[in-house]
Order: C-alpha cells, then sequence, then structure tokens
C-alpha cells in the first residue's frame, strides 16, 4: 500500500523521531516502502534579523542539519531499510509538504505534542502539514502530554 514513507525529524527534539520513527519503519517494512527522513532548518523571517548572523551560517547551519539527520538513520534505521536523508531551507511546514509531494510520499508520519491554548490561535506545524498535505498523514501523539 506504501511504497514512500516521508517522516519529518527535528533534529533539536528527539521525540520527533523517537515516536514517529518506530511507527514509519513497522510500515515501512510491512510494505516494503522507502523511508525519506527530512528535516528543514527554518528561516530568519525578515531580513533584518538574519544580517546580524555570519554569511556563511546558513550553510553551516544546513550542514549540521545533515550530519545530525544522518547520525539519527546510521542509529536508529535498521540496514534492511531504504532509507535517504534530505534537508532544507525555509518555513518547515511549507517545505514538508513541498518534499512529500516532489519525493512521491504517499504517507507522511510525524509526531505532534498536544496542542497548547495558543496553537489553537496560530496552529502547530502538524496541524498545517495535515491541512495542506496531499498524502495519507499518520499523527503519533506525545503520550500522556
Amino acid at each position: 500500500m506504501y511504497k514512500k514513507i516521508l517522516v519529518p525529524v527535528d533534529i533539536n527534539q528527539p521525540t520527533s523521531w523517537e515516536l514517529a520513527l518506530p511507527v514509519a519503519l513497522d510500515l515501512a517494512k510491512k510494505h516494503g516502502a522507502e523511508l525519506s527522513l527530512f528535516t528543514v532548518v527554518p528561516d530568519f523571517g525578515m531580513s533584518m534579523v538574519g544580517s546580524f548572523f555570519p554569511k556563511d551560517y546558513a550553510q553551516k547551519a544546513l550542514e549540521h542539519a545533515e550530519y545530525e539527520l544522518k547520525a539519527v538513520a546510521r542509529n536508529h534505521v535498521p540496514s534492511d531499510v531504504d532509507c535517504t536523508c534530505y534537508v532544507r531551507h525555509g518555513s518547515v511546514y511549507k517545505e514538508i509538504n513541498k518534499a512529500a509531494n516532489k519525493l512521491g510520499a504517499d504517507l507522511i508520519v510525524l509526531t505532534s505534542h498536544r496542542p497548547d491554548a495558543k496553537d489553537y490561535l496560530l496552529g502547530p506545524n502538524a496541524a498545517r502539514i495535515v491541512r495542506h498535505a496531499r498524502q495519507s498523514v499518520f499523527v503519533v501523539r506525545e503520550p500522556g502530554k
């Protein structure tokens, strides 16, 4: 049923892979699917904010994110699962949805925290991914929160 599974990973939040990755691995093994781990280095937002960082900051941030994402794959994805890592820069939910479409993913597996009051007004990335994705989305909740 599933051929390509995208797993968004926040390299600064281990729960983003500790909960979602086992689910994605189980589905990948059952369906013989390829796994794509994906992380996004967020935008600075305003160019004025970006002007306070060194010129090579974005490139170094992308390189660090790729190193960390590959470490997650090395340490948590068994060798019998076909897994590729991708890193992009931009708006988190937009880049995840764009990647899912470009990679031909037919399932996105992600972790979401329980919403805070502010999330009902602003909307967390997971909610935006679910709302805008063309693919099925499997949301794994943090237990007890």
